[in-house]
């Protein structure tokens, strides 16, 4: 007997098993996608409002909102809110009107110490950094040699001035002579031409004999002028002469002594005119971080030509440096005071900003607001600025949160405690909604303590 034949019950499992993994996944997109539209939706619904049929839904200035700018809401109030500001008085003060440019430190006057004759150096009489006088000796050198052209200088002036003595005498003899009739007048003529021989060779000898004594006295070095001594660049015992490039040493000049600094061309003008009015300019040189000065001087001169690469025009200002606080080829800064302006009304620099229509202030009125005055600048100093006109002595200025003003806005200065009030009577607002929303029991309970503590 045949046995019947079963269906084939394992193929339908894993066709089943793949037709719900992929219902699942799409199940699943279907979800995220979902979820990512009610996400957009509930981000892009406007902001007083729970969306089309939410309950009680109406405009953001519909009746009965409750929401920040709606009626009831506390939007209004804190856009309306004073705004916490810094203040300044105008003041009147003397403002000085300055220039400041870099300088570069230049001595008066600078030599380089060489001897004028040669010979070998015998002495060195100066100390390396000393501080010299015009016509102190430095150096000396051998003189011998020098001495024995003197004795030859004056032993040939000598002679030949003997030799002219003696022809003066033979030549009054001759005329002598002439005058008797007992010689010829050529005779005369040419003892009278070897006088005047004579005496040209004598005055020879004499500048020859001068030249020898002036020899001798370059044996010894002088300085020039009155300055401060380099560093010594010879030793005693090596042949000098006046060829030396280097010399014997280099006297600076370090008082008085130049500074000099660039002016623009376009401050010349103001400079020329307090110049030529006959002001005397005050120089003050500062230290490269402008907060020490090192001296006081005096402008002295200024350039006659503009430099077309850099469009200033050199200047020079002299200082006594008694202190001897500058030095040669010092970078300086240098504030040259071209005039001072009396009574000038300043505010701090904070307190002008600029607008369309030029430069403007927030002055504070008498109610706790500010108004806007359009003003014109004057000069200006490192903080604070001058009002030319648009501003009176007293007035005072906003310096601090003047970005979020305008025109009749409501302020409040640091220290009123105007925010501590309102902050007090939320507090105590907060406090009667807990109260009223406390059950009966712990009402009378809170009041019994309260009569307790007074």
């Amino acid at each position: 007997m045949d046995t019947p034949v079963k269906p084939n019950q394992t193929a339908t499992p894993p066709q089943r098993s793949r037709r719900s993994r992929v219902v699942g996944s799409v199940i699943a997109v279907a979800a995220m996608a979902g979820l990512g539209g009610l996400a957009w939706y509930l981000t892009h619904q406007p902001a007083g409002g729970g969306g089309p049929g939410a309950p009680g839904a109406q405009g953001a200035g519909g009746p009965g909102a409750g929401g920040p700018g709606g009626p009831g809401g506390g939007g209004g109030r804190r856009g309306g809110a004073p705004t916490t500001v810094g203040v300044a008085t105008a003041e009147k003060v003397d403002i000085p009107v300055t220039l400041e440019a870099l300088g570069t430190v230049t001595a008066a006057a600078t030599t380089t110490v060489r001897p004028q004759v040669s010979g070998i150096l015998q002495n060195v009489l100066f100390k390396e950094g000393q501080m010299v006088k015009a016509g102190q000796v430095l150096a000396q050198i051998d003189p011998r040699q020098f001495e024995m052209a003197l004795l030859q200088a004056s032993g040939q002036r000598q002679r030949d001035e003997a030799q002219l003595e003696n022809a003066k005498l033979t030549l009054n003899r001759y005329r002598t002579l002439l005058g008797q009739d007992s010689i010829a007048r050529q005779d005369v003529d040419t003892q009278a031409a070897l006088v005047k021989q004579l005496e040209g060779t004598v005055m020879t000898d004499r500048a020859q004999e001068g030249t020898a004594r002036l020899n001798l006295g370059y044996t010894k070095v002088i300085a020039p002028i009155t300055g401060r001594v380099g560093l010594r660049v010879v030793d005693v015992g090596n042949l000098v002469g006046s060829g030396d490039a280097n010399g014997l040493a280099v006297i600076t000049q370090l008082s008085p002594i130049d500074v000099e600094f660039s002016i623009p061309q376009d401050s010349v003008p103001g400079v020329m005119k307090q110049v030529n009015d006959g002001a005397s300019l005050t120089a003050i040189a500062l230290d490269r971080t402008r907060t020490n000065a090192l001296d006081n001087g005096k402008f002295s001169a200024m350039d006659n030509q503009v430099d077309v690469q850099t469009g200033t025009v050199k200047a020079k200002a002299r200082f006594a440096n008694a202190k001897s606080n500058l030095f040669p080829s010092q970078f300086v800064n240098v504030r040259l005071e071209l005039r001072t302006i009396k009574d000038a009304i300043m505010v701090p620099v904070t307190a002008v900003r600029h607008g369309s229509s030029g430069d403007f202030v927030y002055v504070l009125k008498a109610d706790k607001s500010v108004t806007v005055r359009p003003v014109t600048r004057g000069q200006a100093t490192v903080d604070k600025v001058q009002i030319a006109s648009g501003l009176q002595l007293g007035e005072q200025v906003i310096t601090e949160g003047g970005d979020r003003l305008k025109e009749g806005a409501k302020v409040t200065l640091p220290g009123e405690g105007g925010r501590g009030k309102r902050g007090g009577s939320a507090g105590a607002s907060a406090g009667a909604s807990a109260d009223a929303s406390a059950p009966a029991g712990e009402r009378r309970h809170r009041k019994e303590q309260g009569a307790a503590q007074q």
